[in-house]
């Protein structure tokens, strides 16, 4: 089983599920496996369209059942520092954002998913576990390491996402 590593920071519209992962790899390497789309496909999906702050991309959700596609707005990319997404679907907005930090020594990786609609406060259980999962696949792809396996992630750890929003 994999160990939960994500903290549920409250906001004024809700909760932050922040997630971190430290990669000992130059962040221009790192920069390149988030946003590259023949690299992404090797941790979430492949994607079409045009790159740049205030265009709208279609993601192939490579990981998830029957791999479906969907829109993807980028509200802020500042290669290679900080990429903002939001998507909508039948649930509602997703707000997400990623921040790469030079130490150093290694790029720190900080995902953010602004948790803000009720579906999303009340389904935590789920979607911590899945952005675990997927910091991991990440990594994974990063360092040229087996990918790990869903069934580590959920629902092994909706208790400790429970305990937290609670």
């Amino acid at each position: 089983m994999a160990t939960p590593t994500g903290e549920l920071v409250p906001t004024t519209d809700g909760l932050d599920l922040v997630i971190t992962r430290s990669l000992g790899l130059p962040i221009e390497q790192v920069w390149a496996r988030l946003t590259d789309p023949d690299l992404t496909a090797g941790w979430y999906g492949t994607w079409t369209g045009e790159p740049g702050t205030g265009n709208t991309i279609r993601v192939q959700m490579r990981f998830e059942d029957g791999a479906p596609w969907t829109a993807m707005h980028i509200d802020d990319c500042a290669p290679p520092l900080h990429l903002g997404l939001s998507a909508t679907d039948q649930i509602g907005l997703w707000r997400l954002e990623v921040s790469l930090l030079d130490t150093g020594a290694a790029t720190e990786v900080r995902l953010v998913h602004h948790l803000t609609s009720e579906f999303q406060l009340a389904e935590v259980t789920q979607v911590g576990p899945g952005w675990e999962y997927y910091a991991d696949m990440f990594v994974a792809a990063c360092t040229n390491t087996s990918l790990p396996d869903f069934a580590d992630y959920y629902p092994a750890m909706a208790e400790y996402y429970r305990q937290r929003a609670a």
